[in-house]
């Protein structure tokens, strides 16, 4: 498939992953339209920063900004029609477990509403293909390592957890109502340089640098599947190559929730390589120079102990391979922080 000949959406275009997979587009000559409503939830300068970035790779005129809440229904639609997009890569949410917690309404009206809205433009415009973000955090209590699509997702432990397995369930009734072909991305635990700030790379590297304590939540027994935006963004590349089609022997055994008889798939994206949280945190010591202060807390309510991906169906799929390691990757973020820690990008507190 030639992506240069095919208009792209990406829905929350200034966020992490957005805005790298809009880069990437754009190397590739594909024409960009992007979405985001520039929020507040973290230092909206960083989001300023990410889109100016963006522009750098705008050198023939593909890239189409629009600021606005997946919410307007009225806006959303307008954008459908005029573009008539191929592609959708839904990469927009109200993100955070905790903050779900204190904030439940802004999960229903970002996640749910806004997600409809995209899955109606995405009917309405017939598009080819919509690839959407799902998150690890659907296997919720789920104890069996690694996690594989395989397993029960209806035990979620956090409401933005509930969001996105509503996500995929919504996502598949279009799917299946409309012959809408869809790839569902569960992705582990994302990080890298112009991450997010409210994720533990980030928040550990701010109070690390400040010389105050971290919070070390579970008292440190716990780890995660951290992945290298690089890696994420190959991911998602290699699925805008492949269209989804439906699993023709769906019901010759036990059904097989990652496919379905919708053209509809679902896909761990993660590296395959959990990280002890201490573990983690001593890496980033090495990588910013200086010693973390740990203060231990108990677990936070939400959350869970570990994720571990089995990339496995992903790998089958678009030949997915990782390749950046957590040393090599959390020293690319320690060397880009560090920078913006000292610019004027950086959200002084």
């Amino acid at each position: 498939m030639n992506l240069s000949k095919k208009q792209i959406l990406v829905t929350g275009a200034a966020g992490f992953i957005g805005s790298e997979i809009v880069k990437r587009l754009l190397s590739e000559e594909v024409e960009v339209i992007g979405i985001d409503n520039m929020n507040n939830y973290y230092n909206p300068l960083l989001k300023e920063k990410r889109i100016e970035d963006i522009e750098k790779f705008n050198k023939n005129n593909l890239w189409h900004f629009y600021r606005i809440n997946l919410e307007n229904t009225e806006k959303v639609e307008e954008i459908f029609k005029k573009h008539k997009p191929n592609i959708v890569i839904n990469l927009a949410a109200q993100a955070g477990v905790r903050f779900s917690i204190e904030n439940p309404m802004s999960y229903i009206q970002s996640n749910l509403v806004g997600f409809l809205n995209v899955l109606q433009g995405c009917r309405d415009s017939k598009v080819e293909h919509l690839i959407y973000a799902s998150s690890s955090s659907v296997y919720g209590g789920n104890k069996i390592i690694p996690f594989n699509e395989s397993n029960s997702v209806d035990h979620p432990v956090s409401l933005y957890a509930a969001t996105k397995k509503s996500n995929e369930v919504l996502a598949h009734s279009y799917s299946h109502l409309f012959q809408i072909p869809m790839t569902g991305l569960r992705f582990f635990t994302v990080y890298g340089p112009m991450g997010r700030p409210d994720m533990a790379p980030m928040i550990f590297a701010d109070a690390m640098l400040r010389e105050e304590p971290i919070n070390v939540f579970n008292n440190g027994e716990m780890s995660r599947d951290f992945t290298y935006i690089n890696d994420v963004i190959d991911a998602i590349y290699r699925c805008c190559l492949k269209t989804p089609y439906s699993n023709d022997r769906f019901y010759d055994n036990k059904p097989e929730p990652s496919t379905s008889f919708a053209p509809h798939r679902i896909f761990n994206v993660g590296s395959n390589k959990p990280t002890n949280l201490l573990s983690f945190i001593e890496i980033l010591e090495l990588a910013l120079g200086v010693k973390a202060i740990k203060k231990m807390k108990p677990m936070q309510p939400g959350d869970v102990e570990a994720t571990f991906a089995d990339i496995g169906r992903l790998r089958n799929w678009v030949n997915f391979s990782p390749k950046t390691s957590l040393t090599e990757g959390i020293m690319k973020f320690a060397s880009w922080y560090k920078e913006y820690f000292n610019s004027p990008y950086y959200q002084k507190k």
